[in-house]
């Protein structure tokens, strides 16, 4: 018989640390958990494809918890072991190592692993993702000595990762499928103004593009053709088209999986006992009009983290936020609240030629989203905004004059 644990937590990342933390912060008093697939402590993502890259930053400015923090909560960190399966009946699962762990409750916290290519060439050396430490660290070494590189992908992790490359001196070609950046995630103005931001900082940004293989020398990337049959030198080519969520041991054990596994409001599967978070979980959001979303950002972990913890605890759940997301590209920062699909209007507020400016979106006249480049106080006012979900016209948003803490109403509309 292998260990047992009242809560055993898949995954040491953002959402599974907050979990374990917000257990222990509420008083639980049974044995925790935490099972990471990786060797190293529980860190913070988002730092990999920004400042680590930049040489900003090491490992232990970011980590979410130290070895002692953990000890002193009593939560138990195995690290360098992958779930091969899960027994949903017997309660139990089994790792790749043949060891098998028993729980009392399950929470599924094991993010998603970088999407690949199918592509001649795609396991050259030099082709590499920027998921975890390891691939960002591998990557940092080989900008020592590289002079060209290659993204596919024009979305936050490839757009960040150009910034950081060109900072470094290094050619950047990104090569974008979709007729504009960050298609899925933004409107046209940001898409341009993000195109125009790289392009001015040396890159070349391909739109409408792919790559239709890789080419290398004895076993190593040297170059990458793209559709129009142009050949681009390339020490590194870099992949970043999305995240697949890691979901394969429940949805074998018969847990509902679409985007996602399927949870209900508590963060429950539909397996007893095994509740899902963070990156692979699929739930109801009363920001998209309580529709299902899978969401990939930090705060979305922390509040999952913290709302199973609740579950568990019987303690009543914090209250839900607007979603929220940051990137940070050369000098500019932009930050995002709110969901912007099914907005029917985008307002502009400033000009893309300003230092800063936002675009709210509109759903029937009411705000749902924000985009705010270089401008913290539309944020700030812009997440109150989102949470009321406030009614103003688009003639009021585009009004820089008039602070959009001004249209805040004294009562909650779409709660």
């Amino acid at each position: 018989m292998g260990p047992s644990y009242d809560v055993l937590i898949v995954g040491a990342g953002q959402a599974g640390v907050q979990a374990a933390v917000s257990l222990r912060q509420g008083g639980f008093g049974g044995t925790v958990c935490l099972l990471s697939a990786e060797d190293h402590l529980p860190y913070e993502r988002p730092p990999l494809s920004k400042a680590f890259l930049q040489g900003a930053a090491e490992p232990e400015e970011f980590l979410l918890r130290s070895s002692d923090a953990l000890a002193k909560n009593s939560i138990d960190l195995r690290r360098g072991l992958a779930v091969e399966s899960v027994d949903a009946e017997s309660h139990s699962v089994m790792l790749e190592d043949g060891e098998s762990i028993e729980y009392g409750r399950l929470i599924w916290a094991a993010g998603g692993r970088a999407r690949t290519v199918s592509l001649p060439g795609a396991d050259l050396d030099g082709v590499l993702s920027v998921r975890t430490l390891d691939d960002a660290s591998k990557l940092r070494d080989r900008m020592a000595t590289a002079r060209n590189a290659v993204i596919i992908g024009g979305g936050y992790v490839g757009l960040e990762t150009a910034a950081a490359l060109r900072k470094h001196g290094i050619a950047v070609t990104v090569v974008e499928a979709q007729e504009r950046l960050l298609a899925r995630v933004t409107c046209a103005e940001i898409s341009q103004f993000y195109a125009a931001l790289h392009r001015a900082h040396g890159a070349t940004v391909l739109l409408s593009s792919g790559v239709s293989q890789i080419v290398g020398d004895n076993g190593r990337v040297r170059a990458v053709e793209v559709v129009d049959g142009t050949m681009t030198p390339a020490d590194l080519v870099i992949v970043g088209v999305g995240l697949i969520p890691n979901v394969e041991p429940l949805a074998v054990a018969g847990a509902r999986v679409s985007n996602g596994i399927d949870v209900d409001g508590d963060f429950r599967t539909s397996l007893p006992d095994v509740f899902a978070i963070g990156d692979c979980a699929n739930y109801e959001s009363a920001y998209a009009h309580d529709q299902r979303v899978r969401l990939e950002s930090v705060p979305n972990a922390i509040e999952h983290g913290k709302a199973v913890a609740s579950a568990i605890l019987g303690t009543e759940r914090p209250k839900t936020a607007a979603p929220w997301f940051w990137s940070h590209q050369y000098d500019v920062k932009l930050q995002t609240v709110g969901l912007q699909g099914g907005h029917d209007e985008a307002v502009l507020r400033g000009s893309v030629n300003d230092p800063s400016f936002s675009v709210i979106y509109l759903r029937d006249s009411t705000v749902i989203a924000l985009d705010c480049v270089n401008s913290v106080a539309d944020f700030a006012q812009g997440k109150q905004l989102v949470k009321q979900g406030t009614r103003v016209s688009s003639a009021d948003l585009s009004d820089t004059a008039v602070p959009l803490k001004n249209h805040l109403q004294t009562s909650a509309v779409g709660q």
